[in-house]
């Protein structure tokens, strides 16, 4: 059952249990909290993403200027960058709306998590399929977190190798889950995009976000997956658990590559 506004009411926002909204909604108000309107929207994307892209620019540029190798410069201006990413969402939804947890469905229950590693197992799967697809087609690429990882592991400093690792299996997933599944798909549903439409537009941004063009495909590959799994579980702790499982490979790769 979906509240609605008070006769009279000038408030344009949608009540808290808009259709499609995270299943920790349904469970707030089945405990019997009232909940508030949330007053955040896909405005809140754009300044996400903006100011993201810009942070994370102008930091990284700062840093190499100070002379900084690359290691120190990829993880500082990332961190600064996913402090928007990341940030961004959990602040807006805590001043406008019912906090993280309730509004975008930051939660984790182990059979969510069981879910997530299934979807994450999935993922993977499709990915290197269709990596081997593409490189059969346009021969040998590599992802910029994999460019960037064989130069970092090139400096020889083995805290920076592991701390991008972790960046790549932890941070990555948490802030991008955050950003796309989690703002950007809930602020979509909350305007009354139907789920297919909701689930595609996700995908596209978040491919679209990390500037590839030759995996933007696998990327909206994985991008499809993740939507599902958060549309279907009605938590984003799903789609963060498979996010991480998808990157894991990649970071443990990273971390055997440390010289001895």
């Amino acid at each position: 059952m979906h509240s609605t506004p008070a006769q009279g009411s000038l408030d344009p926002s949608p009540p808290a249990d808009y259709p499609g909204c995270p299943v920790t909604v349904e469970v707030a108000l089945s405990q019997g909290r009232v909940l508030r309107s949330p007053r955040w929207g896909l405005g809140d994307v754009f300044i996400m993403l903006g100011a993201t892209v810009l942070v994370g620019f102008v930091a990284s540029s700062l840093i190499e200027g100070a002379g900084a190798t690359l290691g120190v410069t990829v993880i500082i201006g990332g961190l600064l960058g996913w402090a928007s990413l990341a940030g961004w969402p959990l602040l807006i939804t805590r001043l406008r709306g019912n906090g993280p947890r309730i509004d975008l469905g930051l939660r984790l229950t182990w059979h969510e998590f069981g879910w997530g590693v299934v979807t994450g197992i999935l993922v993977l799967v499709l990915a290197s399929i269709l990596t081997l697809i593409s490189t059969a087609i346009f021969g040998t690429f590599d992802s910029a977190a994999g460019e960037a990882a064989r130069e970092i592991v090139t400096e020889g400093n083995q805290l920076t190798v592991v701390a991008f690792a972790l960046m790549l299996m932890v941070g990555a997933p948490i802030a991008e889950e955050l950003a796309f599944r989690g703002l950007l798909f809930a602020g979509l549903r909350k305007r009354g995009v139907r789920p297919v439409l909701t689930v595609v537009i996700t995908a596209v941004a978040f491919a679209l976000f990390h500037f590839e063009p030759m995996r933007l495909g696998i990327l909206i590959v994985i991008g499809l997956v993740l939507g599902v799994a958060r549309a279907r579980s009605g938590s984003l702790g799903v789609s963060i658990v498979a996010h991480a499982v998808n990157n894991a490979p990649g970071a443990v790769f990273i971390i055997l590559g440390l010289p001895g």
